[in-house]
């Protein structure tokens, strides 16, 4: 049996009107911003399997390791609080799950395994930072690959876990080079390897001949940090400012230290990079003279059909690339089994970059209306003004509570939704800061009943789970074009609204 046809695109074709100004270039790629200044700091852990990850985590907060135990493909995040809790957040639920010390005992009692599970420590390392331990990185494939990055481009730290006797493989120095491009942090931590001893060499290195008869320690764990370092600059030298520490118990101060003295320069960068009042944030903002409300009415609405009509675009694209891997993934790889995993990941990333090409394009269609109602440029208190009312606009359109809906794939390759903003919140691998954008993020995940249905021992038929993806991603692809749409309606309407006020006063009014 093979794949039938991929999902629709919608081309642009040589008569269609050319796009209005103010439809800003949207982001086709995730993991490439500056931390914001309002995103809590944390250190995101990464590495292959068997570079015991875990145990330097534990090292490091003072734990056994087992209490940091998460089903395979969730995130660990640990951060502070004065007594230690432990909740697992499920897509498909708006409120999390008490999740035991022992994984074990808790795991059947979940429909699916979490997006992440939250680890609550009274440790005082972590009043300067979260950590976050993410899946092994050979696991992560395209679409786990851009959610790390998302990740670490808004925690502004990764912590690359690797074993002496491990090597880089060409996936991770790919991630490994995305994330150089990014303004973050990166360390790397070199742990002793299966052969490895409790000091960090191994019995038949524990002495060797030296000048005049002497004995001299050979540390492989030293030798690999040389070793690895110079591979990794061979593929990613723009890596060379990043600093290396040995990952053994006695060492692991040295490693606590400079993440210590990370988060302290950071903190004091995110401080400073808003001001507490941005310019035009109070008083009188006149509207210019020669303003026609008509006008600006239909231009924004032609430049918010535009921007949607974009984003449709983009997003009907990466579904037929989804469709590809996935069909790819079922026939070479991960196989039945191992679809519900990769599906969720690749719609994982697929939400994260709609909610980015949303936001984006709100962004711009605001300055570019604002601006002519205002003049250009827009002062950043003008503009947070004007989001802010909008936003309040928002509740007067009657769809306005389905903004903040969660898509969920059902078993039997429909779509489900579920609103609030808990259900929202069950989604994110890693929970940032309240969003100061207009719209809620866009949310697209696998429900239990898609687990139950592909780890059972009947349904491994590969021609079966190809039929099934296409039609779920088809399912995707319609109820995402028609959620794009409806975003930019209201919005339409709400930022009309805003801007034929102010003209009608000449002044703003939020």
């Amino acid at each position: 049996m093979t794949p039938g046809p991929l999902p629709s695109v919608d081309v642009p074709g040589p008569g269609r009107q050319a796009e209005p100004p103010g439809c800003a270039p949207l982001p086709t790629r995730l993991g490439v911003t500056t931390p914001g200044p309002d995103e809590p700091m944390a250190v995101v852990v990464a590495g292959p399997a068997g570079a015991n990850r875990r145990e330097l985590i534990a090292g490091l907060l003072g734990v056994e390791a087992a209490t940091l135990a998460v089903p395979p493909g969730s995130n660990l995040l640990v951060q502070h609080a004065a007594t230690a809790t432990r909740a697992a957040y499920v897509p498909g639920y708006r409120q999390s799950h008490a999740y035991g010390a022992d994984p074990l005992a808790a795991g059947p009692a979940l429909a699916r395994p979490p997006r992440r599970v939250e680890l609550s420590l009274p440790d005082p390392l972590l009043r300067h930072f979260a950590v976050v331990d993410t899946p092994d990185t050979g696991t992560l494939g395209v679409a786990g690959g851009r959610v790390l990055r998302d990740a670490v481009g808004r925690a502004g730290a990764l912590l690359f876990v690797i074993s002496a006797d491990q090597a880089f493989s060409a996936a991770e120095l790919h991630l490994l080079a995305e994330v150089a491009r990014t303004p973050v942090e990166v360390f790397f931590a070199v742990t002793p390897g299966v052969t490895g001893t409790g000091d960090g060499a191994r019995p038949q290195d524990r002495a060797a001949s030296g000048p005049a008869g002497s004995t001299r320690r050979l540390d492989p764990v030293s030798v690999s940090i040389e070793a690895h370092r110079a591979a990794l600059l061979a593929a990613v030298p723009a890596l060379t400012p990043a600093r290396w520490f040995p990952a053994r118990r006695a060492e692991l101060p040295q490693l606590r230290r400079a993440l210590v003295g990370w988060a302290a320069d950071e903190a004091l960068r995110r401080g400073s990079a808003r001001p507490p009042v941005p310019a035009g944030a109070h008083g009188r903002v006149p509207v210019l003279a020669g303003v026609e409300p008509s006008e600006l009415a239909d231009r924004i609405d032609r430049q918010a059909r535009a921007c949607a009509r974009r984003i449709r675009q983009h997003l009907a694209l990466e579904l037929a690339n989804i469709h590809l891997r996935v069909v790819q993934e079922i026939v070479f790889g991960v196989g039945c089994a191992g679809l519900p995993q990769m599906l969720d990941r690749e719609l994982e990333a697929l939400s994260l970059l709609a909610t980015a090409q949303c936001d984006e394009a709100v962004r711009g269609l605001v300055d570019e209306a604002a601006a002519r109602v205002f003049g250009a440029p827009l002062a950043e208190g003008v503009r947070r003004r004007i989001t802010h009312a909008v936003r309040w606009g928002l509740a007067d359109h009657p769809d306005a509570p389905e903004l903040d809906r969660v898509l969920l794939v059902t078993s039997t390759a429909g779509v489900a939704g579920l609103t609030g903003a808990g259900a929202l919140d069950a989604l994110a691998g890693l929970p940032g800061a309240q969003r100061d954008e207009v719209l809620p993020p866009v949310g697209v995940a696998l429900n239990g009943g898609c687990w139950q249905h592909w780890r059972a021992p009947g349904n491994n038929d590969p021609n079966a789970a190809r039929s099934w993806a296409q039609r779920a991603l088809r399912e995707v692809e319609l109820e995402l074009s028609r959620e794009v749409s409806r975003r930019f309606e209201v919005i339409r309407l709400s930022l009309g609204g805003v801007l034929a006020d102010a003209v009608d006063h000449g002044i703003l009014l939020a």
